[in-house]
């Protein structure tokens, strides 16, 4: 059976949603601008603090945790406080990831920074990270067992030090002429992967109770994860902005080494010349598409993030989870890798 991404959405998203205003309402204070910059990255208001009718991202990363969490014969709804919780943390994120990378625009709008500065887009995030942390408290109230709401903590806890690093590993990249491919599948497993593994053991954890069943579903995500940033990476070279809502052009201008940039750098020397410049002009961009394009790169990173994918499913080959959701969750997982923006 073939689900699009609205259907598989439908049973989950009203819940989730629900949930994540229910956190923000016991939590936040009701100081007007504050409230606003809490909501505009949710894609809940615009600036102005008026509803926002637009969709700002598709809530993939709980709705992997809802899917794992049904599949493995769970009830979804004890997994919604988890499920909140990471998309709070993966907003955090995004919000010190746009200062860090200068990113002006993130689905179609401008970042919180361009719109409120530097400090209030930090305070804000460290605001959502807090907020984060409150939901994951909200898993004592759904009946889990106190063993398994340590050991969700402890995961997320985990997680948030590996989205640092992963950071961390990006940023000092772009000041290094030569990373190895080994060198970016560390960074994006933490930046990228590790977030996407914690939502499929957390929602395994949750569901089943079981350990080991989550580690093996933990792996599955880690694997689709590393797909994702690579498919992710090939977007922002070769992808639509007007269809990614973000300038195709800024990895190149800050010299992001992505895998396809990386698989460049070593058979091109034009596209070498190109990053070994002070600046970085719109001519220079234009260039660089065209070296990764005569060199192969775009086929090399589709490659490797087939790999990837195989990796994900060996990891659960033994596990039987329910039909139903394994569909769609197959169906989710085709079209994180398939999408456009």
């Amino acid at each position: 059976m073939v689900f699009s991404i609205d259907d598989i959405r439908a049973p989950y998203i009203s819940a989730l949603d629900t949930e994540m205003r229910e956190v923000i309402e016991e939590l936040a204070p009701k100081e007007a601008d504050f409230d606003i910059l809490l909501r505009f990255p949710m894609g809940w208001v615009d600036e102005n603090g008026v509803d926002y009718l637009y969709p700002t991202g598709k809530r993939l990363r709980p709705l992997i945790l809802l899917l794992i969490c049904e599949g493995v014969e769970g009830d979804w709804r004890k997994a919604l406080p988890a499920a909140a919780a990471v998309e709070f943390l993966h907003n955090f994120s995004l919000i010190h990831y746009d200062i860090e990378d200068k990113s002006p625009l993130r689905h179609n709008r401008p970042t919180v920074w361009k719109i409120w500065g530097q400090a209030k887009a930090i305070n804000i995030g460290d605001s959502l990270f807090s907020i984060a942390y409150k939901a994951m408290l909200r898993l004592a109230q759904t009946g889990v067992s106190c063993e398994t709401h340590l050991r969700a903590i402890e995961i997320f806890t985990q997680t948030v030090y590996h989205l640092s690093y992963g950071q961390h590993l990006d940023i000092s990249f772009e000041a290094q002429e030569s990373i190895s491919v080994d060198s970016y599948i560390e960074m994006i497993g933490g930046k990228t992967a590790a977030l996407i593994g914690t939502c499929a053991e957390l929602g395994a954890l949750i569901g089943s109770e079981n350990a080991d069943i989550a580690q093996k579903l933990a792996l599955f995500g880690f694997n689709i994860g590393i797909a994702f940033q690579i498919h992710d990476d090939i977007l922002g070279i070769w992808g639509n902005q007007e269809v990614t809502g973000k300038s195709a052009s800024s990895d190149i201008e800050t010299r992001k080494k992505t895998l396809p940039i990386l698989y460049g750098l070593r058979h091109s020397e034009r596209l070498q010349a190109i990053y070994q410049k002070p600046d970085i002009t719109a001519d220079d961009v234009h260039e660089a598409l065209e070296a990764l394009d005569a060199c192969g790169a775009q086929a090399y990173a589709y490659e490797y993030e087939q790999r990837y994918i195989q990796k994900a499913y060996a990891a659960i080959e033994d596990i039987s989870l329910h039909t139903v959701a394994t569909e769609k969750l197959n169906n989710l997982v085709n079209f994180l890798l398939q999408r456009e923006y």
